[in-house]
């Protein structure tokens, strides 16, 4: 069976900063399930298997094909109950929708706002114009507006990823000895950042950047 992941890029195919993909990346590897990326700017999305869906990711796996990233990985845990579990039963699937809420609610907006310029500027033309548009309707500012207060954001970054440091204190992943969804959910806003050029948002030694690294050294196997 075939199987094929649709993921956003930039002018430069090669790097795919969004963070719901990074999400069903991980998911997939975690399932150890085989699959070709297929990365597309966003204004191809729409042109996508006869305009599926409006946004990316979209997991195609044989005749069928799921959107966002949190219905993806329910239908992997689904589809595939014999490969490693993402959630580890009805209380880690429930963590991982709390985790999602706190994510959008809390990391999503600080990245946008530290990143939103950055994104802009790695698009191709085409993209500029409709990731122009779309996002400052959005956000009720011009891009560069948003951007003048990058520097306050960055320097508050840390003090929202709180939560997150505290439980570190007591276990290597938000899942416990090893990573579940809900660690790929918060990974993905981090990969995010550091893909549109925003490293250094927190100290090398927080034992969140080391959570972080723990993270990346599995989304780059296989």
């Amino acid at each position: 069976m075939s199987r094929v992941l649709y993921s956003l890029c930039g002018a430069d195919s090669s790097v795919r900063f969004s963070p719901h993909c990074w999400k069903v990346i991980l998911a997939l590897k975690h399932k150890g399930l085989a699959f070709e990326e297929q990365p597309v700017g966003f204004t191809e999305i729409p042109t996508l298997e006869d305009g599926f869906s409006k946004t990316v990711p979209i997991l195609k796996d044989g005749d069928k094909l799921i959107a966002d990233s949190f219905a993806i990985a329910i239908y992997l845990e689904q589809t595939y109950p014999d490969r490693p579990s993402l959630f580890k039963g009805e209380g880690g699937l429930a963590m991982a929708r709390f985790v999602e809420a706190w994510s959008q609610s809390t990391l999503h907006p600080a990245v946008t706002r530290i990143a939103v310029k950055h994104i802009h500027d790695m698009l191709a033309p085409v993209d500029q114009a409709y990731f122009r548009e779309s996002r400052e309707a959005r956000l009720g500012a011009t891009l560069e507006e948003v951007a003048t207060g990058r520097e306050a954001e960055i320097s508050g970054f840390s003090e929202k990823c709180t939560p997150l440091r505290n439980m570190l204190k007591f276990q290597p992943f938000i899942g416990g000895s090893e990573p579940l969804f809900s660690d790929y959910i918060v990974f993905g806003a981090f990969q995010w950042a550091a893909l549109t050029g925003n490293t250094g948002l927190l100290d090398p030694n927080d034992p969140v950047s080391n959570w972080f690294e723990r993270c990346l050294e599995f989304s780059e196997k296989g």
